[in-house]
């Protein structure tokens, strides 16, 4: 998974988010970073259509974050 794409999960973990805010922080004109619209697609977010308008992670997008932590922490190295 694309990192930026891992910032932007993290993004959206650490606090309830609006639509507004997710759109000015995320939104690009460069097609090749389209993160917001590709983490969209892929099923990672949704747009929880209540009082706020608010940015969730799907479960999809939970278990890519949730991997990504895993992974980190088999890659440190073994304490001596």
């Amino acid at each position: 998974m694309h990192p930026l794409t891992l910032l932007f999960l993290r993004w959206i973990d650490e606090r309830p988010r609006s639509y507004g805010e997710a759109m000015d922080a995320w939104r690009t004109s460069c097609p090749q970073l389209s993160i917001w619209e590709d983490a969209l697609i892929d099923g990672l977010v949704a747009i929880a259509r209540d009082e706020k308008t608010s940015v969730t992670l799907t479960p999809l997008g939970q278990a890519a974050l949730e991997r990504s932590s895993g992974t980190r922490e088999r890659r440190r190295p073994a304490s001596p």
